[in-house]
Formats: C-alpha cells, sequence, structure tokens
C-alpha cells in the first residue's frame, strides 16, 4: 500500500476507524473510575482508594510518586488513602489518569519498541517542562499542566498500529519519524474527543505544534500556550525540523511573559522542578 501524501494517510486512518480495524488508545478503567468519582464530587477518600487499589501497578506508582521528592511531606506515605488525604482528589485524579497514560506507552513488536520508547521520553520531556512552567501561570493546575504535556504526543500511537502492516514506513525509520510528525496532530484530535476529557484539554494535542493558533493575546494563558512553549523549548537547538520557527512570533512565550532573549529553562526554579518531574515519571 503507498501513499501519495498525508491526508491520504489520513484517511486510511479513517477508514480503518470505520470498520473497526483500528482501536484508539483508551483509558484503562482505573483512570475513568476515579475521574468520574472525583467528577461527581461525592467519593470519600477510602472510596477513591478502593478504586485505585484493584490496580496494583496504578497503586504501587502512585505511592512512589508522592514520596518523590515532587510532593513528599514530613512524613512517608504508606497508603493509598493517605496519599489522597495529603494530595486531594483532583490531584490524585491527574496522577493516575498520568499513570494509566504510561501503559498505553508500551508495544510487544521489537521493531517499533524504540519508537514508543522514544515519544514517551519525548512527553516526560515536555511534560516536565510544562510543569515548571505552569509557575508562570497562577490560574492553571500545574499538575494538570503536567497531564498536557504527557498527552501532547498521544495521536502518535495509532499510527505506530497501523505501521506494524505497512512495510513502507516500518522497515524505512527516517520515513515512519516524517508522517509520525505529521500526522499525528489531526489524529490525537479524534482520540480526545473520544476520550471526552476537560474541554481546557481536550485541543492541547492537536493544537501545540500549530504557530497559528489562535490565542488571543489579551486572554489568560491556556494549557496550550503552556504546552506549545515547552514543547520549543524542549527542541531547542536540536535537528527537530520545528527547532528552526522563531518563537519570537509564537503568542504562547509572550503570554507566559517571556521576552525573546529569555532563557526559559534558566529561570530560577525551572531546572530543579523539572529535574523532580522527571525523577517522579521515568518508570
Amino acid at each position: 500500500m503507498q501513499f501519495k501524501s498525508i491526508n491520504d494517510f489520513l484517511v486510511h486512518v479513517k477508514t480503518e476507524l470505520e470498520h473497526n480495524r483500528l482501536v484508539l488508545p483508551s483509558l484503562p478503567d482505573t483512570a475513568l473510575k476515579v475521574r468520574d468519582a472525583v467528577n461527581k464530587g461525592t467519593a470519600s477518600a477510602h472510596d477513591i482508594a478502593d478504586i485505585i487499589t484493584t490496580d496494583a501497578v496504578i497503586s504501587t506508582r502512585l505511592i512512589q510518586i508522592a514520596n518523590s521528592p515532587l510532593y513528599s511531606g514530613n512524613t512517608e506515605i504508606k497508603s493509598i488513602q493517605l496519599a489522597i488525604s495529603r494530595l486531594g482528589n483532583n490531584t490524585i485524579r491527574t496522577l493516575v489518569t498520568s499513570l494509566a497514560i504510561r501503559q498505553l506507552f508500551s508495544t510487544q513488536s521489537k521493531a517499533l519498541e524504540n519508537h514508543y520508547k522514544k515519544i514517551w521520553s519525548n512527553s516526560i520531556n515536555v511534560a516536565s517542562i510544562s510543569r515548571a512552567l505552569s509557575s508562570f501561570t497562577p490560574h492553571l493546575s500545574a499538575d494538570e499542566a503536567m497531564l498536557a504535556g504527557l498527552i501532547h504526543q498521544i495521536g502518535k500511537l495509532p499510527i505506530l498500529v497501523l505501521v506494524e502492516n505497512l512495510p513502507e514506513f516500518k522497515d524505512h525509520p527516517a520515513r515512519l519519524e516524517k508522517l509520525l510528525e505529521k500526522a499525528h496532530r489531526p489524529i490525537a484530535k479524534i482520540i480526545m474527543n473520544s476520550w471526552n476529557v476537560p474541554n481546557d484539554l481536550k485541543l492541547v494535542a492537536s493544537e501545540y505544534g500549530n504557530i497559528n493558533y489562535n490565542s488571543e493575546i489579551n486572554l489568560p494563558a491556556s494549557y496550550i500556550d503552556i504546552v506549545q512553549v515547552a514543547f520549543f523549548q524542549s527542541i531547542a537547538r536540536t535537528n527537530h525540523p520545528a527547532s528552526k520557527i522563531d518563537t519570537d512570533t509564537l503568542l504562547s512565550f509572550q503570554k507566559l511573559g517571556f521576552s525573546s532573549d529569555t532563557e526559559v529553562l534558566e529561570i530560577k526554579g525551572i531546572p530543579e522542578t523539572i529535574k523532580k518531574t522527571k525523577a517522579s515519571l521515568s518508570f
């Protein structure tokens, strides 16, 4: 099968979806149940803990993160219920979702394993920078900013599933990389709609790389602005094609209060927050 353009590939994706031959990544039940319980506002810490403990992997990692430098207090957290009591329902909801998303970045394909690892590594990097940048946007949540960074390349996962049966991409890494970069944002929009995520996160994965995104300068910064700045900072001085874009022209940098000569990643407190976040998410 040969594709003459990225649009041809996207049409192929749509066809595969319509015929149930492609399953979009979905959040595990634990994350969905915790999200619903927290959103209803009537669940107790005990109720939420009961949901989380049904997933041994998420439970173990949640306690590890709760005791990491990013969240740790004066006493060690040894139970999910204590973690909920200390961190609060909203933070727990976001962390459980983040941990569930990690489970999506795995494959049985040895040929594509490195691609999954690279995408997850990039996601951690952007998520860590996003969390650090949230200190410049007090109206936005640091944990939600981190989650926004984690999902910013979620649209690449269905592409990797499809190329398993497409030698023209699977056997040509450079061609696959080009496809991943050009096609993942439209696919991400489909995934975000199917996940029914909050409106302020819904467009992050499809718009973070859009340099023409209609972001009004007189409006408060959004999670899209944070992730866009984080993304361009993460690829600065690399060979990524988008690294050549003049970030002075991006409203997102201005909305976060950065001038053209600001070394964002050297601002006091930013490197330490990035380091702590990476340590918490790298598992």
